[in-house]
């Protein structure tokens, strides 16, 4: 029986059937968890069956996960309250599913409303909430005396890699390739990214050998459309003369907490990178910035085009994805305490774009003010665009000061 459903007797009847659904787990919930109370909401159930969340002043939704103090659109939308439909129909309160909201990761948030005699479920229309930086965020963040480059520029902007589409290395000049010698030849190992002419920020796990890794069977090449084509024009290849992990990272026990490295690089006659159309160094934020949740970026690398492929893919890719808030991504029903402090986490609402393996190291590039910033390194993450399993990067802005003592860069 329905018991808090607060309408009247006629529109009851009618939404008995909507309102019996609220009470049932969700469906597309990971099995293990059920329905999770978020926000600090408490679980109310019978029989060892969970029937509804019991949510805190402020939070509302079948599982508290309505934010009742914002009104605009996050991420893959769970956090705002707006009380109309996009038709401008007033939202029925069923269950606790009043106000416009997105409890099934449907593509756009929605809500039940009263038309023609009947309850149907409507979509809503919400504008996006705007990004939350300071002031200087596109200040250039990491500087070279020598170059005299400019960050985060590109000939292009696309936002379009498992879900993804081909791109060109133009429009991610900063990619890198990072490729080790292994019995049968050169391997591609990781993705990476240029932060300075001499610089390349990646991932620590790409080095299982950690501090005694061979840095002689190391190369980087820039430029890179495909990974098994030469490019003469466009393509400048490295060797790696420094290798710097975080004296933190340990992945003894699947552990992927300060996931960072630095790759120093040199072409044969000693120089470092040379800027051109297809290599440009990317912004590095400062310390602490932040983006709001929601805000769309993009992640680009040459790795498997879907979970269970046995190869790469041979041309870079990109996607787009959107920032998830810490609270939603280290929740229950995601990734728990697997989550700290020095990672983020972002995926596309419908869960169809995502990192994979392979693209390891590589870019989670967001622009700003058309200035192009490396918030995250591609770490880690359970399959690849499965539901509720967002790929996870490394903060960057975590790590600002880490950088400029390892690279002995001006900030």
């Amino acid at each position: 029986m329905c018991v808090f459903c607060s309408l009247s007797l006629a529109l009851a009847l009618a939404a008995l059937t909507v309102c019996r659904a609220e009470l049932r787990l969700d469906p597309s919930a990971p099995r293990d968890t059920g329905v999770l109370c978020l926000n600090g909401g408490t679980s109310f159930s019978l029989s060892g069956r969970h029937i509804l969340c019991l949510c805190p002043d402020g939070f509302s939704g079948s599982s508290c996960e309505t934010d009742e103090s914002l009104s605009c659109s996050d991420g893959i939308g769970l956090h705002y309250r707006v009380s109309r439909s996009a038709s401008g129909r007033e939202c029925l309160e069923l269950g606790r599913h009043k106000h416009c909201s997105n409890p099934d990761f449907s593509r756009r948030p929605w809500c039940f409303v009263w038309k023609e005699s009947r309850i149907i479920r409507e979509d809503c229309d919400i504008p996006r909430c705007t990004e939350d930086l300071r002031s200087d965020v596109t200040d250039d963040s990491l500087t070279d005396a020598q170059s005299g480059w400019r960050c985060g520029q590109s000939q292009g902007r696309s936002m379009k890699i498992v879900g993804g589409a081909l791109s060109a290395v133009e429009l991610h000049p900063w990619m890198a390739a990072v490729f080790s010698m292994r019995s049968r030849g050169r391997a591609f190992t990781c993705g990476g990214s240029l932060i300075s002419p001499c610089w390349i920020l990646t991932a620590a796990h790409c080095f299982p050998d950690g501090a005694q890794t061979d840095v002689h069977k190391l190369s980087v090449v820039l430029g890179k459309n495909a990974i098994n084509e030469t490019d003469i024009e466009n393509d400048q290849e490295f060797s790696v003369s420094e290798l710097f992990i975080h004296e933190h990272f340990d992945n003894t026990d699947g552990n992927f907490d300060n996931d960072i490295a630095l790759l120093k690089i040199r072409s044969p006659d000693g120089r470092c990178a040379k800027e051109s159309r297809s290599v440009k160094t990317v912004c590095i934020p400062k310390s602490h910035h932040s983006l709001r949740r929601g805000t769309s970026c993009e992640v680009t690398g040459y790795g498997k085009e879907r979970e269970g492929a046995w190869y790469y893919s041979r041309y870079l890719r990109e996607a787009s994805v959107e920032l998830l808030s810490q609270d939603l991504c280290s929740s229950k029903s995601f990734y728990g305490d697997a989550i700290t402090e020095n990672m983020l986490c972002a995926g596309s609402p419908d869960w169809r774009a995502d990192a994979c393996k392979g693209d390891s190291g590589g870019p989670l590039v967001c622009r700003v003010q058309d200035r192009a910033f490396l918030f995250g390194v591609v770490s880690w993450g359970e399959g690849c665009s499965r539901q509720f399993r967002p790929g996870v990067y490394t903060k960057v802005s975590n790590y600002h000061h880490w950088i400029l003592k390892k690279t002995g860069l001006s900030s």
